[in-house]
């Protein structure tokens, strides 16, 4: 427990910033795993789509950094170009 109000104030903030975060990672996490459990090609395209707009979605509120965001859509686009 913090002793200092400015410390206290941190802590405040940053539960605050962890409950705003969360579910948007949620979001990120489960688009990304319907996509890695697609069975056809087609299916796969729709749940790559969603998973690249949800990533986007992170990055412009500040939970993903962009060149994160990036390697998660290049691996997922490797993923999908690799499929028969």
């Amino acid at each position: 427990m913090p002793n200092i109000k400015s410390a206290a104030k941190r802590v405040e903030i940053t539960r605050k910033r962890t409950a705003r975060n969360a579910p948007i990672k949620t979001a990120v996490k489960t688009s990304i795993k319907k996509f890695n459990e697609a069975e056809t090609k087609e299916q796969a395209a729709a749940a790559f789509r969603k998973a690249v707009i949800s990533i986007d979605k992170a990055v412009s509120k500040g939970v993903l950094h962009k060149n994160a965001a990036a390697r998660k859509k290049s691996k997922l686009a490797r993923k999908l170009n690799a499929m028969d």
